[in-house]
């Protein structure tokens, strides 16, 4: 496994190398960087799996650094700022932003914060590598998705709305691994195809998991293939073999 490489863009010197110094005992790879210039040069020299971007860096501000590196750049990016209002916050998150983390900060929960966005980095990863994939057997099921089609064990077609089938797709590429609701609105939302959840309240992500079961679960009251995990969210319970094509 490739160890990930932090960019940690922070103008104040001691900030900046405290910073780093703290990453790399933690094992990752930690870059220092200044300016938006330094950012931009690491991205054209290599790999960059996460940005710590801090939003005040001298004349420059990093909300819109951070909107600018939206346009054409998927890294996970986290604002580190003094400014802790919840409208600098929403600020952030609206230009792209995948956390915010208001100085001064606990170390600990830095790394935490980093481990977090970086294991739904790769699990949106993961699922954009699967969704190019043609075919998935799950449960006596098929997805097939070269031709979009869902066919139960008994050969029949089931037809699924859009969203229905992106939340598959998610399931599909996370077996056996407990997603909570967030996590699985982040994934639909990541995939661009239109089907965004964007209820906070998790309600969403219950009501189309309700209707998925009721068309792939014998008895979608006591589902076999999509359980719930009690204080997680949900999980896909059955193996899933991946095929190339048929």
């Amino acid at each position: 496994m490739a160890i990930p490489r932090l960019l940690v863009v922070e103008d104040d010197t001691e900030t900046r190398s405290m910073m780093t110094q703290f990453l790399r005992q933690n094992g990752f790879i930690a870059l220092p960087a200044e300016c938006e210039q330094d950012i931009q040069t690491h991205l054209d020299s290599g790999r960059v799996d996460l940005i710590l971007l801090d939003v005040m860096l001298g004349d420059e501000n990093g909300v819109e650094i951070c909107a600018r590196l939206r346009a054409d750049q998927d890294v996970p990016i986290i604002l580190v700022s003094a400014l802790s209002a919840d409208h600098h916050r929403m600020a952030g998150y609206a230009v792209g932003a995948d956390d915010y983390i208001a100085k001064p900060f606990n170390l600990q929960l830095l790394l935490a914060r980093v481990r977090a966005v970086l294991q739904r980095a790769h699990r949106s990863a993961s699922l954009v590598y699967r969704r190019r994939t043609s075919t998935f057997r799950f449960g006596g099921w098929v997805y097939d998705g070269k031709r979009d089609e869902v066919r139960s064990p008994q050969g029949f077609q089931v037809a699924l709305s859009k969203r229905e089938t992106g939340l598959l797709k998610v399931l599909l590429a996370n077996p056996h691994i407990p997603l909570t609701r967030d996590e699985i609105a982040s994934a639909l939302d990541v995939t661009g195809e239109g089907y965004a959840i964007d209820d906070g309240s998790g309600r969403a992500i219950d009501v189309l998991v309700g209707r998925l079961r009721s068309k792939i679960e014998d008895n979608p009251k006591d589902p076999r293939m999509l359980r719930t995990e009690r204080g997680v969210g949900y999980v896909l319970a059955v193996d899933v073999r991946v095929e190339a094509g048929l």
